[in-house]
């Protein structure tokens, strides 16, 4: 039994965990950030670092703090149905619904859309996706080490060559900043705060944390106090490498309006920088990266999924709930990458506040004597205030004025409650419902012991 891991040790499980994390949000969304927060870039960034950074990091010190076995587990702490209905969303938000397809999405923008001369590109889109997740489901159905290797190939590769690029922007800026755009001219930091929900790195963080964990054990590490200390020093690493690019690629976004205007998506700002400095060799090579990071992130959500699913309901086969989740990413995936993230914002804003609420309750517990009333009522709160935030967030994507049934329920929440129009509506209330039940628990249980 071992007492400490080796520097070496903590260095690799910490690229490891940075390798689960850096999947196709990672690139796109700091670019989109830069490009639209221009000279606000700085409260943007801090904003966005707390969300995709922050967070994530947050999740996996949970986890270790937990002693759960998976989030399945810590969400039980709730309630046995909770459990089942949080983590299953949480699974399908960050595999077929969202992520996964986004991964496919991504890839075609960086690497295929920027030499297409058509307009059109449904028909590209389809034929590459149609080979894209064939040898995703491949791997998927056959796991095997030439999957891990090429990942422990590519999140070296992919630090280098962006690291290259954003040094070189560094050095000669394509452009000059220009001023914001809507909305971050007037609130930068909780439009960067709420766009590193983007990322879903929060609401992976919980899956990922026992991975971590796991390996941490493997190498002959068992005490709890010793696998939350190693937990904290890897997660750091792991941040601290992703916090470093974000930073970089928003600034090579903000430096790039001049040369290229307002563009619609962040993988066509990074393709079109690469090519800017380095011609169109450098545009091929990063696309080939992105392609195979995109691709071995896609065949890890689609076993993760189908791993916990197939526990879920053991009559599935994990082959058969491959191929239907490999099925439904490549149809989500031919909506276009517009069209998914302007569909998974609703559901992260519902979803995020329950993960963050659930972390926070997870490090507070013990001073609640883990009382199930405390877990049930804050999260009750914090759900009956996101779910209105998915709603209306679903009408502004969709360009609806009106929130028809929902508008009473809405327009009392704007009236009342603080922070609610920067999307932290929830935030109070819950925090006030922890104390007061934090409180009352405490006392309870003194009250009981005293009688005996």
């Amino acid at each position: 039994m071992k007492e400490k891991l080796s520097f070496s040790s903590y260095l690799a499980i910490g690229v490891m965990l940075f390798a689960l994390f850096f999947g196709a949000g990672n690139l796109i969304f700091p670019a989109q950030l830069g490009q639209a927060a221009g000279s606000s870039l700085w409260p943007a960034v801090f904003g966005f670092l707390i969300t995709g950074v922050g967070l994530p990091l947050m999740g996996i010190l949970a986890m270790g703090y937990s002693g759960s076995k998976d989030l399945h587990d810590l969400a039980s702490r709730v309630n046995p149905v909770y459990a089942v209905l949080f983590t299953s969303l949480l699974y399908l938000t960050i595999g077929p619904f969202f992520a996964a397809p986004r991964t496919g999405a991504v890839a075609f923008e960086i690497a295929i859309a920027p030499h297409l001369t058509s307009e059109t590109t449904q028909l590209p889109l389809l034929l590459f996706t149609v080979v894209f997740f064939a040898i995703s489901l491949f791997f998927s159905l056959n796991p095997a080490k030439l999957v891990d290797n090429v990942g422990k190939l590519l999140a070296p590769g992919i630090v280098l060559l962006l690291g290259v690029l954003l040094v070189v922007v560094m050095i000669k800026p394509m452009g000059a900043v220009q001023e914001p755009l809507e909305p971050y001219s007037t609130s930068a930091f909780t439009t960067g705060f709420l766009e590193g929900y983007n990322t879903m790195d929060a609401l992976a963080s919980l899956v990922f944390g026992i991975i971590v964990i796991n390996s941490i054990r493997a190498m002959g590490i068992t005490s709890r106090k010793e696998i939350l200390r190693a937990t904290s020093k890897t997660g750091i690493i792991a941040i601290l490498l992703l916090g470093l690019i974000y930073i970089g690629i928003a600034y090579l976004g903000s430096t790039s309006v001049e040369a290229f205007g307002i563009v619609k998506s962040g993988g066509l700002v990074l393709s079109g920088a690469a090519d800017y400095y380095f011609g169109s060799f450098g545009a091929v090579l990063l696309g080939i990266v992105i392609v195979l990071a995109c691709l071995t992130t896609n065949i890890g959500l689609m076993a993760a999924c189908a791993e916990y699913f197939h526990r879920l309901m053991p009559r599935f086969s994990y082959k058969t709930l491959v191929v239907f989740f490999t099925t439904i990413t490549f149809i989500i995936a031919n909506f276009g990458l517009s069209n998914i993230i302007m569909y998974s914002v609703p559901v992260l804003m519902f979803l995020y506040p329950l993960a963050i609420v659930l972390m926070m309750l997870t490090f507070l517990s013990p001073l609640f004597n883990h009382s199930r009333m405390v877990y049930i009522t804050t999260i009750a709160v914090t759900f009956v205030i996101s779910i209105f935030d998915g709603v209306k967030t679903l009408y502004n994507s969709l360009q609806i004025a009106d929130y028809g049934i929902f508008q009473p329920v809405i327009t009392f929440y704007e009236d009342t409650l603080p922070f609610y129009s920067q999307g932290l509506g929830w935030l109070v209330p819950a925090l006030i419902v922890l104390l007061v039940t934090g409180i009352i628990s405490r006392f309870t249980k003194v009250a009981q012991a005293a009688r005996v």
